[in-house]
């Protein structure tokens, strides 16, 4: 396992597996990138479409396996009943601003937002793949962005 830490791929490995963890994901993915020394210009993209591949499938299997979990009793059930609310919770501001609404939800860095929130709010209100798939990848893009940011400094971004 040492050369996830020790190579060039298995750094590149291990920002795209960060990048897929759900809370973590890319918000994660880019300091760990940064304290491995990849370049950002490497990292950056590895990260986004680490953070994008689950998205299909949430959005198409969650009702399927929260409707799995939710038939057993304890632990899994408080769990989906927990995500659901979370959905649920955001699910005004979705519908007010529409696609944007979902783009801005993932795009802000913070604790509870990204992409398998944001897949996850769409899957329970019903929104199609084709339609927020655009909206969370965007998300995704300027969530990585501004990690990119936080994580490499400005000033090695732009010089």
């Amino acid at each position: 396992m040492s050369f996830l830490w020790t190579t060039y791929w298995g750094k590149l490995i291990t920002t795209f597996l960060v990048s897929m963890v759900p809370i973590i994901e890319l918000r994660g993915a880019l300091p760990i990138a940064t304290g491995m020394e990849v370049a950002w210009y490497i990292a950056l993209p590895v990260a986004i479409i680490g953070n994008i591949v689950p998205v299909p499938f949430i959005i198409i299997f969650i009702k399927k396996i929260f409707a799995w979990m939710s038939k057993r009793e304890g632990f899994l059930a408080r769990v989906v009943v927990k995500m659901e609310n979370k959905a649920y919770s955001k699910k005004d501001t979705i519908e007010k601003y529409g696609p944007w609404g979902l783009w801005l939800f993932v795009a802000i860095p913070l604790p509870g937002t990204g992409a398998w929130t944001g897949a996850l709010i769409a899957a329970m209100m019903g929104i199609s793949l084709k339609k927020s798939f655009i909206p969370i990848a965007a998300g995704v893009l300027t969530a990585g962005i501004i990690m990119a940011f936080v994580s490499y400094g400005a000033a090695e971004l732009l010089f």
